[in-house]
């Protein structure tokens, strides 16, 4: 009998980098996310498969149930495997009986999103997962990759939230967040998949400056939820933008590759690549185009 999981991906509005510091961070689920379906399978081993949104295979591998209880590493595995492996150790560590009491799985995965738009491939993946093994998904999350968790919250949240870490356990609530501006709020994918790992290390050499901002940061969301004019909205993004600047010691992104445009444009999660959110009082299609940006989404389209 075939079993089947979806989780929504995840866009981080507000608070990218320092809601691992505790700061509120306002969140979105998307209208994309990942699909997950498991048979029984044979032999101690699992016949993993992963399609990318347009149905072509980008992996494909077989892992044994020993490989999973001693989480292996080997040369010859692909990152991806070797992630994988990581992933399954864990679950195996909270719910015994997914190896224990099985002889095999066949598992396919199903992004209903271009893998290399980061909206979450890996969140929905770990999500999935505990779903289909009644786990903590925030447990597998923080002993598998580690991260703040709010994508993990937003995986399994079909409205807006703020989350937050409280003592390192997260919290989140949803909130209604529905802004009458919608039309005026663009989401452009940067042609480049950004490594959130790196961004992350990257953050955490400069964490010193971050004490003295949080409370500003947290200032912004809160506002953010309440305003109800486009320009209010615009200005807090970019009051945002410059401070993480600050904090990142990085141009922002406006400067770096939008300085003409009229309107804000404000990072999403890791700096530097995935997508960004546009606000502006016009269109901004033909501008994004002419610069070689052509994935542009708007609000109703991106988020549930």
């Amino acid at each position: 009998m075939k079993q089947t999981y979806y989780s929504n991906g995840k866009l981080l509005l507000t608070g990218e980098y320092v809601v691992l510091d505790g700061a509120k961070a306002l969140a979105v689920p998307t209208k994309f996310g990942q699909n997950l379906s498991i048979e029984s399978g044979e032999n101690n081993l699992i016949q993993w498969k992963s399609f990318d949104s347009d149905n072509t295979v980008w992996f494909e591998d077989s892992i044994r149930f020993d490989e999973i209880i001693s989480k292996a590493e080997c040369e010859n595995f692909s990152d991806v495997k070797t992630k994988l492996i990581a992933i399954l150790h864990q679950a195996n560590i909270q719910n015994p009986t997914f190896i224990s009491e099985s002889k095999g799985y066949i598992i396919e995965t199903k992004l209903t999103f271009p893998r290399l738009w980061g909206l979450g491939t890996s969140s929905t993946l770990l999500n999935n997962i505990a779903q289909w093994l009644n786990i903590d998904a925030f447990e597998l999350l923080q002993k598998s990759f580690g991260g703040s968790g709010y994508d993990i919250a937003c995986a399994q949240t079909n409205e807006p939230i703020i989350y937050t870490l409280k003592n390192d356990k997260p919290h989140f609530e949803t909130v209604p967040f529905n802004p009458a501006f919608k039309k005026n709020i663009h989401f452009v994918y940067l042609n480049k998949k950004q490594s959130s790992s790196n961004a992350i290390s990257n953050y955490i050499s400069r964490r010193h400056k971050v004490d003295k901002i949080i409370a500003k940061i947290n200032a912004i969301t809160e506002e953010a939820l309440l305003v109800n004019e486009g320009r209010d909205f615009a200005l807090l993004m970019e009051k945002h933008q410059a401070i993480m600047s600050d904090v990142l010691e990085t141009q922002t992104v406006k400067e770096l590759l939008f300085h003409d445009f009229k309107g804000v444009v404000k990072s999403l999660g890791a700096w530097g690549g995935d997508f960004v959110m546009v606000l502006s009082k016009n269109d901004p299609t033909d501008y994004f185009r002419a610069k070689g940006y052509t994935t542009i989404l708007t609000y109703e389209e991106m988020v549930l």
